[in-house]
């Protein structure tokens, strides 16, 4: 624990002091960026590009079809039977709860409008419930039921994990908020930490669920190993080009915007191996790729419901990308689905501090 707290505010403050740096190096005025709650849209974002949109689709697919292709051709026994072959009780509410929260997010009822504003919260803890009895009725046994302490734990690093992405964001403005503008900061807090609390139990407990169904997997088990003769070297390189888009996100967002999703893991993966612990995907150096490609999965399943049940909710999100925006499913333009790939592996990371903070 005492090697993991250093590395923990080092990430906390590149995070932080970078792109602030980056931005009061150029002139522009800092408190824009701190504004809280924010309100001012101050960034202009180019136009939608074909080239940019077919160059980028190329590169998502090239780094994609190999995981499909294989898990597409691979055979695999089928998944061990549970425990239990019902779902349970607790299963069953959840599903109803949830359809009953889905219904009061999507309707205008006057009477129903306070409430209307905080149903994202209470429709996520129901999926996250629901995955949960998935799981448990393939076999006997979810994060839910059997890590209960750990589970628990994932909310609160949830809010904290996810206000990062939301301070990164004040400097490339890829999306705002429609409501909140008359909340205090402390409403504010309030309402946005509730639901930013229930993003890694989701994406973990949907990851858990992949993993009971075999199938949703095979093939990568044998695939290509990656190793590095000079891992250290590779982790200051990786260091040094995070820590230096962060200081420019600010300057060139249009540009760099993809670093507020891959730069808290490049930086998170550098230090694990600086510091000489074991890394956070020790099976990629044997070739096993199976939970790099459920994790993906997972953060985009959960994506694809967080863009639903956004998508006519009183309080909601609007996106805002350069060069990509059209092609919309929901609120999100098609590309923007790709960001959710490496956020996966990151929420698999962040908890894994939480097991080996457990463990010491």
């Amino acid at each position: 624990m005492k090697r993991i707290i250093p590395s923990f505010f080092a990430l906390t403050a590149l995070l932080i002091g970078l792109p602030l740096l980056g931005v009061w190096v150029a002139g522009h005025d800092i408190s824009t960026y701190l504004e809280f709650p924010p309100r001012t849209h101050y960034v202009e974002h180019a136009p939608f590009s074909w080239p940019v949109f077919i160059g980028l689709a190329l590169v998502i697919l090239a780094v994609m079809a190999p995981f499909l292709i294989r898990v597409g051709r691979a055979c695999s026994p089928s998944a061990p039977r549970t425990v239990r072959r019902t779902v349970p009780t607790w299963g069953w509410l959840s599903f109803a709860l949830g359809i009953l929260f889905w219904i009061l997010a999507w309707t205008r009822f006057q009477w129903l409008e306070f409430f209307q504003l905080y149903t994202f919260t209470p429709l996520w803890i129901c999926y996250i419930v629901a995955i949960n009895a998935l799981t448990y009725r393939r076999v006997g046994r979810c994060l839910l039921t059997h890590e209960t302490r750990f589970f628990i734990a994932l909310f609160p690093l949830s809010a904290a994990f996810w206000w990062f992405f939301e301070y990164l964001n004040r400097f490339v403005q890829n999306w705002w908020y429609t409501a909140g503008a008359d909340f205090s900061p402390l409403q504010y807090f309030i309402a946005a930490t509730l639901p930013f609390a229930t993003v890694l139990p989701a994406v973990l407990s949907t990851e858990e669920w992949l993993a009971s169904h075999p199938r949703s997997s095979a093939g990568l088990e044998f695939n290509t190993p990656i190793r590095f003769t000079k891992p250290k070297r590779m982790a200051w390189i990786t260091l040094l080009i995070s820590a230096t888009g962060l200081f420019f996100i600010g300057w060139f967002p249009d540009t760099l915007f993809p670093l507020l999703w891959v730069a808290p893991l490049l930086l998170l993966m550098a230090f694990q191996c600086l510091e000489n612990r074991p890394s956070f995907f020790p099976e990629v150096g044997t070739g096993d790729w199976r939970r790099i490609y459920r994790l993906a999965l997972a953060a985009l399943i959960c994506g694809f419901f967080w863009e639903l049940w956004n998508w006519h909710s009183l309080a909601k999100w609007i996106y805002e990308v350069p060069y990509v925006h059209r092609f919309q499913i929901f609120e999100m333009p098609l590309l923007g689905y790709a960001g959710y790939l490496p956020f996966g592996l990151e929420c698999a990371v962040i908890a894994e501090l939480i097991r080996q903070r457990r463990a010491s």
